[in-house]
């Protein structure tokens, strides 16, 4: 109904058709009267003024039911008296009460309501609002202007947002539906109504109506999107509008509206708090609108600048949001890397599986042979362990167990060992690897590899932030990445930019972070020290993170306790190469007398004395503490184990720091040693009890060491390079009682010589030899 037309005929429903959706209200002409006495509609002007869109609320009622010709004499008469006064709730499709009596019996629907207009005439009561119905007439009437102006502005919207939802809910032609989805941009742009459900609403609308209609062409879905644009401004989009977005993010990497369109609904999202648990698809969309700017021509560029554009040209980031949310849209990325082979199995396996690895059912891999590594390993029960422990399946429990992956034979079955219990170990226990050996591969797809690459660089950019160091320190503190990505080799090598951006930071807020976010669990110091599966660079890192966290307020006797429970050898190694900051963690171990074994003490001071830095801190130690000198008096240490991956050099150095005349056992299991080392190990008179376990020692060292060691009583070469050449040459070393060649060239000949000519041997190891 036209309520700004004379008292003449005319079909009403006609004339509504003919009018713009969302047209605007039509004055009514000059001079137009409705029956004998004037009546004006009054004109709302553009004020300025914002109103909240009305959901419920008090106001009085009148329902006038007459035929149209008589509207303008009703509403002059005195018969508007009678008014009732209602709660009224403006729900999506209708207009109700909540007290469903009187005028409001019935709710009014939407689509029922012709017009809405605001009234005033010459002695009627104030604030009317005129709802025209067919057959009659809806008056409200609030208690002043402003609210009377609120009602009118809500159901305006309630009444053409529902008419909107109508018109697409069933599109037809696209051209149409894109031109209506304009106006309704501009409608909710327009709107002096101020409320979040009004730029909500429309994306809502073009939300459902996408996801209803799927077979949209490229170029549709960029005009929609442009449509809406000016809405995403100031509005996080719908989850449903979300997953389009992302599907065009993925499709179109490409386009323009990727760039112009989605960049600052995305610096929308990580400039405001967010919770991403509530709003998942927010940060999946963000996700990967930063996958699609790595797929542009610059790559990796693009993206460096966009994170710039985050934290602004200042040094100091003025949006305190934006560093946690796109960490924790790096974190969910690199999880999702790693999903496809954490869910390849029923159940998630743990480290120590992976680490020995666990593949698919249908593609797993042989057992990889193992390797148990102690600290100070006894040659002696290692031979009665070894005895034992040739088993198929491996349980590491023991903290002080080292893990060590090789790859496999083909001609051997798996060598492995059975320690403990079958309790679950800890994170780093399952990653202590040596880098020398190589790791399993967890193969990535070649999208996770790309995603993968983009989001370490993303963390590598941030860490570079001084303002932004303190609090990514802090959130990656507890490590809060999947197992398998620990486990996986290109990742740990890409972070260790990082860690190593943390290391150097003089600040205790942030490299304190490198230690463990709680006692009794490990942090990034252990994961990239030597044993740590992230270690690739011979202790570099690790000297570097243990001369800040000493340079600071660490340099306390419970974290050199933790060093020398756990990083001893790899400090000795350091050391012996020179490093100073190694030298000065030797010497305040002795200083603060954390070393309680002799035979400990006593390597130590030959490691200092083996380099010129060494030996000058330890002869100022010295004038501090005279009883180190008496120590070293009496002959040097009676046991001794170099560190893993110590070469012969460094065997030379320590060797030629001091004396060794009552050194009876040495260990060099799992070191870098070759034959070359045996010219400095015949000149060790006293050694009964020698450990050359997976070393390059060969048949030359060995023949050199049977002309010398007469004495020897227990050698251990497991798994070294050794022939029958040079196995035939230990029939002169009549005194020995343990032999262990497992994983040796023996031959069976040789074996059954070595027999008849070492009548006190007594311990044989043969295993996975011709002679087994």
């Amino acid at each position: 109904m036209d309520l700004t037309s004379t008292s003449g005929g005319g079909d009403p429903r006609q004339i509504e058709e003919t009018k713009p959706l969302l047209g605007g209200d039509v004055p009514a002409p000059e001079g137009t009267k409705m029956g004998a006495v004037p009546c004006r509609r009054a004109l709302l002007l553009c004020n300025g003024m914002r109103y909240k869109l009305l959901q419920e609320g008090d106001i009085q009622v009148c329902v006038i039911r007459h035929p149209r010709t008589f509207l303008s004499k009703i509403l002059t008469s005195k018969f508007l008296r009678r008014w009732e006064p209602h709660h009224l709730t403006l729900a999506d499709n209708s207009l109700a009460s909540a007290t469903p009596t009187g005028y409001m019996e019935n709710s009014v629907s939407y689509s029922a309501i012709e017009d809405v207009q605001l009234l005033s005439w010459e002695n009627a009561p104030k604030y009317c609002l005129q709802l025209t119905i067919p057959g009659g007439t809806v008056l409200l009437q609030a208690a002043n202007s402003y609210l009377r102006d609120q009602w009118f502005h809500s159901l305006q919207w309630k009444k053409k947002i529902y008419k909107y939802k109508k018109v697409l809910s069933n599109p037809s032609r696209w051209e149409v539906v894109l031109k209506e989805i304009r106006t309704l941009v501009d409608m909710a742009l327009t709107s002096p109504l101020q409320d979040d459900s009004i730029n909500q609403a429309p994306l809502e609308i073009v939300s459902k109506l996408l996801s209803e209609n799927t077979n949209l062409t490229t170029q549709e879905h960029e005009n929609i999107i442009v449509a809406i644009a000016p809405l995403l401004e100031n509005n996080h989009p719908p989850p449903d509008l979300c997953e389009f977005f992302c599907k065009h993010c993925r499709e179109r990497p490409r386009s323009m509206v990727v760039i112009e369109v989605f960049t600052p609904v995305v610096q929308r999202i990580l400039k405001h708090n967010m919770d991403f648990g509530k709003c998942p698809r927010l940060r999946l969309f963000t996700q990967e609108y930063i996958l699609a700017l790595n797929e542009l021509n610059a790559g990796m560029e693009v993206v460096k600048k966009f994170i710039q554009s985050m934290h602004g040209p200042t040094g100091h980031c003025p949006h305190p949001r934006v560093l946690p949310n796109l960490v924790a849209v790096c974190l969910a990325a690199i999880y999702s890397c790693y999903e496809e082979f954490i869910n390849s199995r029923d159940n998630s396996p743990s480290l120590k599986e992976i680490r020995n690895g666990c593949q698919q059912p249908c593609d797993r891999k042989p057992t990889l042979p193992l390797r148990l590594l102690h600290p100070s390993p006894d040659l002696v029960s290692q031979e009665a362990t070894l005895s034992e422990a040739r088993l198929k399946s491996v349980v590491v429990a023991s903290s002080e167990i080292h893990v060590e992956v090789e790859p496999a034979s083909t001609a051997k079955p798996a060598l492995t060992a059975s320690v403990g219990n079958d309790s679950e170990p800890n994170l780093i226990d399952c990653l202590m690897v040596s880098p020398a050996c190589s790791t399993m591969s967890i193969e990535l797809g070649p999208q996770a590899d790309r995603t993968l690459g983009c989001y370490v660089e993303i963390l590598k950019l941030l860490s570079d932030y001084d303002d932004w160091r303190p609090s990514l320190a802090s959130l990656l503190q507890p490590i809060p990445f999947p197992k398998e990505a620990l486990a996986h080799e290109k990742f740990t090598k890409e972070l260790k930019y990082v860690i190593q951006r943390f290391a150097e930071d003089p600040r205790q807020e942030v490299h304190s972070c490198l230690l463990s976010v709680r006692a009794g669990k490990d942090g990034w110091f252990q994961l990239y020290s030597p044993g740590g599966v992230a270690c690739d660079d011979d202790g570099e890192l690790f000297a570097s993170m243990v001369h800040i966290l000493m340079g600071s307020c660490y340099k306390t006797k419970k974290f050199l306790l933790s060093l020398a429970e756990n990083k001893l050898g790899p400090c000795m190694l350091l050391a012996l190469r020179g490093n100073q900051t190694m030298v000065e963690i030797l010497c305040l171990m002795l200083e603060y007398n954390i070393i309680d074994n002799n035979d400990t003490q006593l390597q130590i001071i030959s490691t200092l004395e083996s380099t010129g830095v060494g030996k000058r801190m330890y002869e100022q130690l010295c004038d501090r503490q005279r009883e180190l000198k008496e120590l070293q008096r009496k002959g040097g240490p009676t046991r001794l184990t170099l560190p893993s991956k110590s070469t012969d050099a460094d065997l030379a150095r320590l060797l030629s720091s001091g004396s060794f005349g009552n050194l009876e056992n040495l260990s060099l299991a799992f070191t870098n040693v070759t034959s070359a080392c045996a010219e400095h190990l015949i000149k060790l008179p006293s050694l009964k009890q020698l450990n050359l376990w997976s070393t390059q020692f060969g048949d030359a060292g060995l023949r050199l060491l049977s002309e010398h060691l007469t004495m020897l009583q227990v050698l251990n070469l497991c798994e070294t390079p050794v022939t029958d050449a040079g196995l035939l040459a230990l029939s002169s070393m009549k005194s020995l009682c343990s032999l262990n060649m497992n994983s040796t060239k023996l031959s069976a000949d040789t074996y059954e010589d070595l027999k008849a000519k070492l009548p006190n041997l007594k311990e044989v190891d043969v295993r996975y030899t011709e002679a087994w």
